[in-house]
């Protein structure tokens, strides 16, 4: 992927090219995909001594990993009552309490690694478009009775000291949340892997492999890989050469786009640092960056690449909606990233044979999945802990294929309706 010359080569810390693998290289672990989910655990595995070798088939950070919204709340894609549902209340709790685990994790990662230009601000604001808020209360009296969670919930009348906005109705304000530059947060990670004695190859993916064997091996075009251990962790970009977890995989396109730099007009806007994020499904979410100067926009999901002329005019239409007074404000970037959904919703976390793990399906989620996804998956592979086993109802279901794709886009539209049907009652 090529980084345009505006906002991400102007706020990036210091990348480098890293080498492609050649010849036969051997490691305790061998990872492949260099995102978040494959330098999290490979992170985790260094600390724990282990000698890793991550092959990533871009460089690191490639496609949404590096691109995406990178909010850091708890959070997952699927619902709390799915949730519920699916593994009782008690181990939905536990799900929960994991989720708030990683955006602590996350936090102490970036600060202890002191990763220059990670964090770009702090708090998060959940929006609703439409007059109901007895559940955003009690959501919020939950996380605070069950975990200890604060949030603080938002009348019209408060939300207009952070937005200058008739679209929200209800908010919810978490403190607690923060939100990141991903790539230059991804090079931190990496940096410290290599310092722990790990070794990333960039330019290499992964061609063949023997995953029978105890000591198993991965070839790529111009070497291989071998270790006792294979970790996959692909995502929305997971190829034919691992079909088990490519039929279990949704690859669906997010969007996002930067304005100009305009500091007085959006600051007529918005007057916060927080992110936001609004209520419907595949929302909105936005912030500020560059200390003001500009406006970060995404939303939408397709199942295929689209253009990006017609996904910023959806974008800005959404933008204008909620805010007619940016209507002069000009978009100069615009960029996609495939994600990877289960059909589940939920992260895809687990054993697949003797030796074999995944770590997958992050779309949705927020970073803090990603977070403390890669370190129990650690722990399981060291014998540290089972943890890993609160993910074990949530496996590597057929996400069904092109017609997966087609219910899920169908789907989508489904529920865009149902939020406009929603917000004019």
């Amino acid at each position: 992927m090529r980084y345009p010359d505006t906002y991400y080569s102007r706020t990036l810390g210091e990348g480098r090219v890293r080498p492609v693998l050649s010849g036969v290289e051997e490691a305790e672990a061998v990872i492949i995909g260099g995102g978040f989910a494959g330098l999290t655990t490979a992170l985790e595995l260094a600390r724990a001594g282990k000698h890793v070798i991550v092959l990533e088939a871009e460089r690191i950070g490639f496609g949404a990993s590096g691109r995406n919204g990178g909010i850091v709340s708890p959070a997952f894609s699927a619902g709390d009552d799915a949730i519920r549902s699916r593994v009782g209340p008690k181990a939905a709790r536990e799900l929960h309490r994991l989720s708030i685990e990683g955006v602590e994790r996350l936090r102490a990662t970036i600060s202890d690694l002191k990763i220059d230009g990670a964090v770009t601000g702090h708090g998060l604001l959940s929006l609703r478009r439409f007059d109901r808020a007895d559940d955003l209360k009690r959501h919020a009296d939950d996380f605070a009775r069950d975990f200890g969670y604060e949030m603080r919930y938002l009348d019209r009348a408060a939300l207009s000291g952070h937005l200058e906005s008739d679209r929200y109705f209800h908010g919810l304000h978490d403190p607690s949340a923060f939100h990141i530059h991903p790539l230059n947060t991804l090079r931190g990670i990496a940096s410290e892997v290599e310092r722990l004695g790990g070794r990333i190859y960039e330019g290499s993916p992964a061609t063949g492999h023997d995953l029978s064997a105890p000591v198993k091996r991965v070839t790529t075009v111009k070497g291989s890989a071998e270790a006792p251990m294979v970790v996959l962790a692909m995502g929305g970009y997971t190829g034919p050469l691992f079909p088990r977890l490519k039929r279990a995989i949704l690859p669906i396109a997010t969007y996002i786009m930067m304005s100009e730099a305009a500091p007085d007009l959006l600051g007529r806007a918005i007057h916060t640092r927080a992110a936001m994020y609004d209520d419907r499904r595949a929302g909105d979410y936005y912030r500020l960056v560059e200390d003001g100067q500009r406006l970060l926009w995404g939303g939408r999901i397709t199942t295929r690449a689209a253009t990006p002329d017609g996904i910023v005019r959806q974008l800005r239409r959404e933008m204008v909606g909620a805010f007619p007074q940016l209507s002069d404000l000009k978009t100069e970037l615009a960029w996609s990233g495939l994600m990877g959904y289960s059909r589940h919703l939920m992260p895809q976390v687990g054993q697949m044979a003797p030796g074999v793990w995944h770590i997958t399906a992050f779309g949705g989620h927020g970073l803090n999945t990603t977070a403390i996804a890669g370190k129990v998956l650690a722990e399981a592979i060291i014998g540290e802990s089972d943890r890993i086993g609160m993910f074990t109802s949530f496996g590597l279901d057929w996400a069904g294929g092109i017609a997966g794709l087609i219910a899920a886009q169908l789907t989508y539209w489904k529920l865009q309706a149902q939020d406009r049907w929603r917000e004019r009652r």
